[in-house]
């Protein structure tokens, strides 16, 4: 089974997406199926150098092989003309192809090629088929969806949603699909950095409950909701420490302004901002932290929740997370609407709580394990490609 995985960039400074890719081609390629992703050398804003990688060969990693092409002509939008001509040449040496991400110009070419040369292909909206996403830029996504993406999504084997509560809400421009629910996959931690490093990094005493926030800085993300709510467990004298960890290449200034805010905020004295982690340095943030928090408006998924429910650590995370019925069920963490007298009175219980927050964190990886380790996730999408291919 000879399998494309097509996405504007793997670069992850574009988070969850670009890690879910690399996750599940993977754990594909330990199944023995043979992976080709197709990207481009795509790192950022227009003010970051591109990947330096090589471009147009194939290199292997981890048993399955990734080929850059460079962006070009519009590199904001992460185009190639150059993945178009080698998917319009390659496509019949495929017998699948999964494209992840709609409403991007190469992934949407992209899909517009696989039809055209009979190649079966699956499309993975990543929540962009939300109503709360397609009201930003609406006319622009309502025009764009119905001539672009509607014959798209019109002709593919499947739409990929990563929960039920994502394919339930989601738009489709008036046609019927076939619609695939498979969760994302997570890796277990392993060597995690030995406890209290990122707390001497910080200086924040062993007594004082961390806690962490870490995802892109968008405005989706409700830290509109989070910084009130911290002000307020603050004024409350309640003690903890926050990190705030994450970037967005895409919208600077609203990262710049995220940023001011926590700073200019009585927060400043118990806070820091860190930027884009990665690495040992992540793992030592969720290594010690004591919640993990996330109040989003929306979230087809929540790759970072799943990732910090990997090493045992309680969230805190709003009902518009859509995994959010899996963590109550398995009392993983806390629900909260996306209010910001919610989220204060739910995080004031989990701050306040040491040993639920111990219970709540084993019950928090026992759900990874049990729901979303990359060997299941594996397992459950290669049945799912040979079906469409038989």
């Amino acid at each position: 089974m000879k399998i494309l995985q097509i996405i504007p960039s793997i670069s992850l400074v574009y988070g969850g997406p670009s890690q879910m890719v690399q996750g599940l081609s993977t754990a594909l390629a330990a199944e023995g199926i043979d992976v080709t992703i197709l990207t481009t050398n795509a790192n950022g804003d227009a003010g970051q150098p591109p990947l330096d990688v090589p471009i147009g060969k194939p290199i292997p990693q981890d048993g399955y092989q990734i080929i850059y092409f460079p962006c070009s002509p519009f590199r904001r939008y992460k185009f190639s003309l150059g993945l178009l001509r080698w998917l319009a040449k390659h496509a019949c040496d495929y017998d699948l192809a999964h494209i992840h991400a709609l409403f991007s110009p190469v992934c949407t070419a992209a899909a517009t090629i696989a039809r055209w040369q009979n190649l079966p292909y699956i499309l993975r909206p990543l929540g962009t088929l939300d109503p709360s996403d397609l009201r930003k830029k609406k006319q622009l996504k309502q025009l764009y969806g119905l001539l672009l993406e509607r014959p798209n999504l019109a002709g593919a084997a499947g739409i990929h949603f990563t929960t039920q509560e994502e394919c339930k809400i989601s738009e489709r421009f008036g046609i019927q699909t076939k619609d695939l629910v498979i969760p994302l996959g997570v890796s277990l931690p392993e060597n995690l950095p030995s406890l209290g490093q990122a707390r001497q990094q910080f200086g924040i005493p062993d007594d004082l409950p961390l806690l962490l926030f870490m995802s892109r800085i968008d405005p989706k993300k409700g830290l509109d909701l989070l910084v009130p709510a911290l002000e307020a467990l603050l004024k409350e004298g309640l003690p903890f420490y926050f990190v705030l960890a994450g970037s967005n290449p895409q919208d600077p200034d609203y990262e710049k302004q995220i940023r001011e805010s926590v700073q200019a905020s009585e927060l400043s004295s118990c806070s820091t901002v860190t930027g884009f982690v990665s690495g040992d340095f992540k793992l030592a943030l969720l290594q010690d932290a004591d919640i993990f928090v996330l109040p989003s408006y929306y979230e087809n998924f929540g790759l970072a929740v799943a990732e910090a429910m990997a090493a045992g650590v309680p969230v805190v995370i709003s009902d518009r997370v859509y995994i959010w019925q899996d963590v109550q069920d398995a009392g993983a963490g806390w629900i909260c609407s996306t209010e910001v007298e919610s989220l204060t009175e739910t995080l004031r219980s989990a701050l306040e709580t040491v040993e639920e927050r111990k219970l709540r964190g084993s019950n928090a990886r026992k759900l990874v394990i049990e729901r979303y380790s990359w060997s299941a996730i594996a397992k459950q999408t290669i049945s799912v490609y040979q079906s469409i291919i038989d």
